[in-house]
């Protein structure tokens, strides 16, 4: 089923407004649109498109920063995963999709903080410093995501599940 292009809008402006309210670092439904977006988007352009407008919208506000287009390129893989899960629709494929975003997301960005930064040595033991640095963070996204993911597929299923029913009886 499509969904129409008023939730499409929402789902953009809910991610980049939760970007600028006050919440936990890294907590936020960012990957969880993406992911959303990508299984439900007619195409992966309109999914990638809804994924990164948000982050633009919210940038717009809090300003961009160096390195913004390896945080936009990494919130385009649960895109990419969303696709996947169209195939095998079922929470255990969702659920590995939205880790897999997650993991993937903490990888890209803690590397390229590595790689492009000043903060760490350029060594091994440097790029370990990067992503035991980002742990804590990590563990707030991986929440952020459980809570967003349930949400938007959970509440979507729900919706459905309202809807449908009356369209078909009217048919």
């Amino acid at each position: 089923m499509e969904i129409g292009k008023r939730l499409w809008i929402a789902m953009v402006v809910l991610a980049a407004v939760a970007r600028l309210l006050p919440h936990p670092w890294n907590f936020t439904p960012l990957l969880a649109i993406g992911l959303f977006a990508g299984h439900h988007a007619r195409k992966t352009s309109s999914g990638a498109l809804a994924t990164l407008a948000a982050l633009a919208l919210s940038d717009a506000v809090l300003g961009f920063y160096s390195g913004f287009w390896y945080v936009y390129a990494a919130a385009l893989i649960p895109v990419a995963l969303g696709r996947w899960t169209r195939n095998a629709n079922s929470v255990g494929a969702i659920t590995a999709a939205a880790l897999g975003s997650g993991m993937s997301f903490f990888l890209v960005t803690n590397f390229m903080v590595w790689a492009m930064g000043r903060l760490y040595p350029h060594t091994m033991a440097g790029l370990a410093m990067s992503y035991v640095a980002g742990i804590p963070f990590y563990q707030n996204q991986l929440l952020g995501d459980a809570f967003y993911t349930i949400a938007l597929f959970g509440g979507y299923r729900l919706l459905e599940g309202m809807f449908q029913p009356a369209a078909q009886q009217a048919a």
